[in-house]
């Protein structure tokens, strides 16, 4: 019976969800279709493929400011950190397409009295399609050293979690100026137990000069289904309405 009436419900939600505009009409359908996977267990037979996941990323990064001013307030943290330092490394949480560190090399490369030696740990999970992700990322990155002539060095770090991690993996080294960077990972690990306090005890073996971190204000992660669902709802209504603010979607044609 229970079955039956949340079928029913979801149904309904749907049906409502047609009758809605803009943000509120996608918010609506996003959380059916999650309720209805919920109540069938029916999940994704595979993630995204990475390629397409890269230009879906990429597309919110260069649409919306959320990541820009995050990646910009987090660099220049790091940069008043490194001033006068002949050796950086910066251990990157969060890698992904490596799109926060450009603009850090060039503001390096324009230091007066000449760049640091910088070294970037670039950590990310498992690739979906066997593809060396984080290779490609790096390979770019040193592109761009080479052409503004800052003397660089990489390393992609694979981990499935970043609680897994340990200071002795990162190949720490005497004399270098270090900076922790996480921009959107660490509430990913609430639903680990101990991963955060983890965690942050690796990065405290680090000892760095900085720790930058990124996070949203959202409180969906608690044990209770119903307090999660609200509180989710409300985070993303608030989400969708402001990227309908940014001309994510624009007013005059279909919501995709």
């Amino acid at each position: 019976e229970n079955l039956k009436l949340a079928e029913a419900l979801v149904k309904q939600i749907g049906f409502l969800a047609v009758s809605q505009a803009g943000a509120m009409r996608k918010v609506a359908t996003y959380f059916a279709e999650g309720l209805a996977r919920r109540i069938y267990r029916l999940y994704p037979d595979k993630p995204l493929d990475s390629s397409f996941s890269d230009i879906l990323q990429m597309h919110f990064y260069e649409t919306c400011p959320y990541l820009k001013f995050a990646h910009f307030t987090a660099n220049q943290a790091i940069l008043e950190a490194f001033e006068g330092k002949k050796r950086v490394h910066v251990i990157d949480f969060s890698m992904k397409q490596g799109m926060q560190w450009p603009a850090l090399m060039q503001a390096l490369a324009l230091r007066p009295g000449g760049p640091p030696s910088f070294r970037l740990t670039g950590i990310g999970p498992p690739s979906t399609d066997n593809t060396d992700h984080l290779h490609e990322v790096g390979w770019k990155l040193a592109q761009l050293a080479e052409t503004i002539h800052v003397e660089f060095e990489y390393r992609g770090f694979v981990a499935n979690s970043l609680a897994d991690l340990d200071a002795s993996m990162l190949e720490l080294r005497d004399g270098e100026s270090v900076a922790v960077n996480s921009v959107f990972e660490l509430h990913s690990l609430l639903a680990r137990p101990g991963g955060i306090e983890r965690v942050l005890s690796a990065v405290k073996d680090m000892k760095p000069d900085i720790v930058t971190i990124v996070e949203q204000e959202a409180n969906h992660n608690g044990p209770v289904f119903l307090d999660r669902f609200t509180e989710s709802l409300h985070y993303y209504s608030t989400l969708f309405d402001s990227l309908e603010g940014c001309g994510v979607s624009p007013v005059n044609t279909q919501d995709k």
